[in-house]
């Protein structure tokens, strides 16, 4: 009989399972339900999507091990005995901006990076304590532990308190990946900078415990289920999709990530650059934008079509629109750091006044900011030879044609997976084996694009995007 494990994507928008055979990959049941859309969620709400989602996948009563991975940065405050104080904020929840400024002004760019690898930001736990002991008080003050969204969730699998009651919060476990993405971890170092949760929350509070790649956390009670370390959404994307030195991830969900796989830490002062650790011991630096997917159903809104047409439309106008841009910072933008900037449309003319070339400067505009990525990550030394293209919108066959000559790089396209998922089962299955690797196949490659790059497309878009800047930061 075969050796099964479980890996599971809390994403911001759902909750994912997949459940796979350990010893080649082979996907066997999956699951899926949905999370309530805000920036403010109730972790409670994550319990009970993932009780939802494994009964949909046929239960864990067969599986050996399951890891839990999850999107970065959400605060989770917990009291001594266990109870959520307040709703958690998510990565993508912007109220912390001014906290993050403060922060950043306090130490200086160069003293964040040296000490964490990256930059305090509206979307990282550390400004979310700071924006909290500014605003809420008395919630700060009942806080005795802070975990990510990950680490609750495998606590609650662990059996600590999930419908209520007191539980150990000295018992939550996270994965350096994930503990990354805080603001007061550094990978570098490997271990806390509770100075900076100082800091920021203006006392110290219970921290989950950093467990190793292929640690085992825990187990679900009365099943013997090995829980795995877990990880960041990113870190297990990049596992689940198999990437190697050489390849950066460009993942289009709800945010636009571009990640790269590398041996060494990175420290970015200028804060572009986020210097996260992977899920496998070596590190992830990684630059990521509010406005990904979300650009592409926006404008098919606005055009009133659906993404096909809107693909369709695109691939029909020529390269760079006839000088059309769409800076699409519909949500504020995390990359450059404008969480109050708005999407701004360049070059209209009678003659670029159709749906063609709307469409066409929707996708060069998405693809342009994270091409702005790719450049930061090469600038801090990492490899970039392909360009591995994931999510939501790598559906778009626009998309998938013009990123080769906006990104500059050959574009591999695997088929439409749960990659988060499929990560955090690689992982459960290694943890079985004790770090060993199975040895799954990687992701198949079913689309190559290459093109020549088209230089004017990012060059006006550039002009474009200084104008948003000055008019947002004037």
């Amino acid at each position: 009989m075969s050796t099964l494990v479980a890996g599971v994507d809390s994403s911001t928008q759902a909750c994912k399972v997949v459940v796979r055979d350990a010893a080649d990959g082979t996907l066997v049941r999956s699951g899926r339900a949905p999370h309530p859309e805000g920036t403010e969620v109730a972790p409670a709400a994550w319990r009970d999507a993932l009780r939802t989602a494994v009964a949909d996948a046929g239960g864990l009563d067969d599986v050996a091990a399951v890891s839990v991975a999850g999107q970065q940065h959400g605060m989770v405050c917990l009291d001594e005995d266990g109870g959520v104080v307040r709703p958690a904020l998510l990565w993508n929840d912007n109220r912390s901006a001014d906290a993050a400024r403060s922060l950043g002004e306090e130490l200086g760019a160069d003293a964040w990076a040296r000490a964490v690898g990256t930059l305090p930001v509206a979307s990282l736990t550390v400004a979310k304590l700071r924006w909290l002991a500014g605003h809420e008080p008395e919630a700060a003050r009942r806080t005795a532990a802070v975990a990510l969204p990950h680490d609750w969730l495998t606590w609650q699998l662990a059996g600590h308190a999930p419908d209520g009651g007191t539980a150990d919060v000295t018992a939550l476990v996270t994965d350096r990946s994930d503990a990354s993405g805080t603001g007061y971890w550094s990978p570098a170092e490997g271990a806390y900078r509770r100075d900076l949760l100082h800091r920021a929350l203006g006392r110290d509070a219970v921290l989950p415990r950093v467990a190793g790649p292929w640690e085992r956390a825990g187990r679900i009670p009365g099943t013997g289920t090995v829980l795995g370390p877990g990880a960041g959404d990113n870190a297990a994307a990049a596992l689940g999709v198999g990437a190697a030195q050489g390849d950066v991830v460009v993942s289009l969900g709800t945010s636009g990530t571009v990640f790269a796989v590398t041996g060494r830490p990175t420290a970015d002062p200028t804060g572009t650059v986020a210097g996260f650790a992977d899920a496998a011991g070596g590190f992830l630096p990684l630059v990521c934008t509010l406005n990904a997917a979300r650009v592409l159903q926006a404008t098919a809104r606005m055009l009133g079509v659906g993404l096909d047409e809107l693909s369709r439309l695109a691939l029909s106008a020529p390269a760079g629109a006839d000088g059309l841009v769409l800076v699409p910072y519909l949500e504020g933008e995390r990359t450059p750091a404008r969480p109050d900037a708005t999407g701004a449309l360049h070059g209209l003319t009678l003659a670029t006044s159709d749906p063609a070339h709307l469409a066409r400067a929707a996708v060069e505009g998405l693809l342009c900011g994270l091409a702005d990525g790719l450049d930061a990550v090469r600038a801090q030394g990492v490899e970039c030879r392909r360009a591995v293209l994931v999510g939501g919108g790598a559906r778009s066959e626009a998309v998938r044609r013009i990123a080769p000559a906006v990104l500059g790089l050959p574009v591999s396209v695997p088929p439409p997976g749960e990659y988060v998922a499929d990560g955090a089962a690689l992982q459960a299955a290694r943890v079985l084996r004790d770090g060993t690797d199975p040895g799954w196949p990687p992701a198949e490659e079913t689309a190559r694009y290459e093109a020549d790059p088209v230089p004017r497309v990012r060059e006006r878009y550039a002009q474009a995007r200084e104008l948003v800047v000055r008019q947002t930061s004037g």
